[in-house]
């Protein structure tokens, strides 16, 4: 889960920033040992002590998390990290109101959470760019279905990366209609830099939730990545998604009961952190100049224009 320091260069480009520089004999090292471990396992019993109300353990979790990451809990809705009965309630934490403030331009596009700027840009036919070297299809981001897929050819992409100290809920970055939600089970890797530049298809092979909405501008999806020691990824319309048992795909559409979000409205959240990925439609969004991989982002930030009706 967690993402060691910067270390290469970045490419910016009008068409795709993302981090340059091949993958280090320490980077495939380090992420060798992720294909045999048994990364499921690994994160049920994350989900199991993080949710243990047993207050030794969550005083000893909580404190060592602040001091290890530097938490500020002035932002905090609660600020007293023993009010919360267990460790992940602290991680998913609220914040204040008024803590991460709206862009006044209604056409900006919000940053969907805390984190860094993993890569963004725009895509090649149905190629999302990883890393240098490393892609993946948009089609397997999406759970095998061109359908989904076909609106988003050639458009706009950010992918944004959650550290463990940040704020764990993911806002809406523009207002929309949801259209479908579908859970696409699969690895948990790390989405750590040395697993980003070594484990081919990374984000197209780990667990996710993709959440397809209509918007002023179109199509616009969310699909929240999974990783170890993730231990479950919630919406806001449908509780806790993940984790469950079994291999199967699941799609659930929302024609005939409609969930409507505002910009800026929570709509889910990470029990552990990992990655989100937004997409649109070609000619829908322009992103800021001055975003480029592993710029840190906030909640709210406007990342970009969004062109209604475009």
């Amino acid at each position: 889960m967690a993402r060691p320091e910067s270390s290469g260069r970045a490419t910016h480009s009008g068409d795709q920033r993302y981090l340059t520089g091949a993958a280090s004999l320490a980077d495939r090292l380090k992420s060798l040992p992720l294909y045999p471990l048994p990364q499921h396992a690994v994160s049920r019993l994350t989900h199991r002590v993080t949710r243990s109300r047993r207050k030794w353990l969550r005083r000893a979790l909580t404190r060592w998390f602040i001091r290890r990451f530097g938490v500020d809990m002035g932002e905090a809705l609660e600020p007293d990290p023993d009010a919360y009965p267990d460790f992940n309630s602290f991680f998913t934490r609220a914040l204040k109101p008024g803590a991460r403030p709206m862009p006044e331009d209604d056409d900006a596009l919000c940053c969907p959470a805390d984190g860094a700027v993993s890569a963004l840009g725009h895509l090649h036919d149905q190629r999302i760019i990883q890393a240098k070297g490393q892609d993946y299809s948009l089609v397997d981001l999406l759970g095998g279905s061109a359908d989904r897929a076909a609106p988003f050819l050639d458009g706009a992409f950010a992918t944004i990366y959650l550290s463990p100290a940040n704020y764990h809920r993911v806002h809406m970055p523009a207002g929309g209609t949801l259209r479908e939600m579908v859970h696409i089970p699969g690895r948990l890797f790390s989405v750590g830099r040395h697993t980003v530049r070594t484990v081919p298809r990374l984000f197209a092979r780990n667990e996710r939730v993709a959440c397809l909405f209509d918007t002023s501008a179109g199509p616009m999806a969310m699909v929240l990545v999974g990783a170890i020691n993730v231990g479950s990824i919630e919406t806001t319309w449908a509780g806790e998604v993940t984790p469950p048992r079994g291999r199967a795909l699941h799609a659930r559409r929302y024609d005939t009961n409609p969930v409507q979000l505002e910009r800026g409205e929570e709509m889910g959240r990470f029990n552990m952190g990992s990655t989100v990925i937004l997409l649109f439609p070609p000619a829908t969004v322009t992103w800021k100049r001055e975003l480029d991989a592993d710029v840190p982002v906030r909640l709210h930030q406007a990342l970009g224009t969004l062109r209604p009706g475009a």
